[in-house]
C-alpha cells in the first residue's frame, strides 16, 4: 500500500468517526439514548444503535452531498445486513425485548446541520 493510499484511508477514517459523533449529537437532542458506536456484528457493523422509548434505531451514517445522495449510497444488501444485524443485537439484550426495530439515517452534508431520517427504508428494500 501507498503512502498516499494510507494517509486518504486514515483521513477517510477519522472524517467517518467525527460524522458519528455528530450524528450521536443530533439524536440525543431529539430525546434518544445512544447504546453504541460502531457496533460490529457478524451480519456487519452498526454506526450508532439508538433507543427512543419503544423504538430501536439502527442508524446509518452516511456524509454526501445531499441527503438523497446519502439515501441511495446505502444499497439493499446492506440494509438487511443491518437489519439483521439490529435484529441479532436486540434479541441478546434482555431489555429490548420488545422494542420496534427501525432502520434510520443520519445524512451530513457540508456547512449543514445533521438530517435525520427515520425509517429510511420502510419498504425493507
Amino acid at each position: 500500500m501507498t503512502q498516499a493510499r494510507s494517509q486518504r484511508g486514515g483521513a477517510a477514517r477519522l472524517s467517518g468517526r467525527r460524522a458519528e459523533v455528530w450524528a450521536a449529537l443530533a439524536l440525543m437532542l431529539k430525546g434518544y439514548r445512544i447504546l453504541g458506536f460502531r457496533l460490529k456484528t457478524p451480519q456487519g457493523e452498526i454506526d450508532l444503535l439508538a433507543l427512543k422509548g419503544r423504538v430501536l434505531a439502527v442508524v446509518e451514517v452516511k456524509s454526501r452531498t445531499t441527503p438523497e445522495a446519502a439515501l441511495e449510497a446505502v444499497h439493499v444488501e446492506q440494509r438487511e445486513r443491518l437489519r439483521r444485524a439490529g435484529a441479532q443485537l436486540a434479541a441478546n439484550r434482555p431489555a429490548l425485548k420488545d422494542v420496534t426495530l427501525r432502520l434510520d439515517l443520519i445524512a451530513l452534508s457540508p456547512g449543514k446541520w445533521p438530517r435525520h431520517i427515520p425509517d429510511a427504508w420502510p419498504d425493507g428494500y
